[in-house]
């Protein structure tokens, strides 16, 4: 079992937090783990992305070569183009429709999403109202990493331990509101599958 997931968004919107869950899980699990992150300008809302590469076996380098990432999930719908050729031919791309409108001349990207859906598996979800109808608006990266749960080859408990793992000390209620986002996520994406 190997999973190559490039996590791209903009600062502030959870791509820590999603990459520290899917650590514990692995970790959980006593899968090997390798992270590779880069922040950029995160605090002023610039791009922040993370490899994440997780296996049964040895992972000797951090760095997802270009071609062959398994999955991008990307917190804002512009991010995950960037990172588009990070992707393997036979790779999923999970991304936010809820735009982080940071520059003045942000483009449209409807046309351009459908026109990759012709060629590769695209999930486009509005995680930022999913959030909010599950009563937890913060909680759109817990909606983004549901959905693109059931592209990691990690079991969906294993996942939510690690939810748990990462936000006990936050108390059992934002345990719970993050694990609803999760499930959240997840069930639009295996009903759009």
């Amino acid at each position: 079992m190997k999973t190559d997931i490039i996590l791209a968004g903009v600062g502030g919107q959870g791509i820590l937090s999603i990459a520290a869950s899917l650590g514990a899980a692995a970790l959980n699990e006593n899968y090997y783990l390798k992270q590779a992150e880069t922040h950029g300008m995160s605090q002023r809302g610039g791009a922040v992305v993370s490899h994440l590469r997780i296996a049964d076996h040895p992972i000797y380098s951090d760095l997802i070569p270009l071609g062959s990432a398994d999955l991008i999930l990307s917190v804002e719908p512009m991010e995950s183009l960037r990172y588009l050729p990070y992707l393997s031919p036979q790779g999923s791309l999970v991304t936010n429709t809820a735009e982080f409108v940071n520059i003045p001349n942000y483009p449209q990207l409807e046309k351009t999403f459908d026109e990759l859906s012709k060629k590769i598996n695209i999930i486009r979800i509005d995680a930022d109202q999913i959030a909010k109808e599950t009563g937890n608006p913060k909680a759109s990266n817990m909606v983004m990493l549901g959905a693109a749960s059931p592209f990691i080859a990690i079991n969906e408990e294993i996942i939510v331990k690690g939810i748990k793992t990462i936000f006990k000390t936050k108390g059992d209620k934002i345990v719970e509101m993050n694990i609803e986002a999760f499930k959240a996520g997840r069930a639009f994406s295996l009903s759009k599958s």
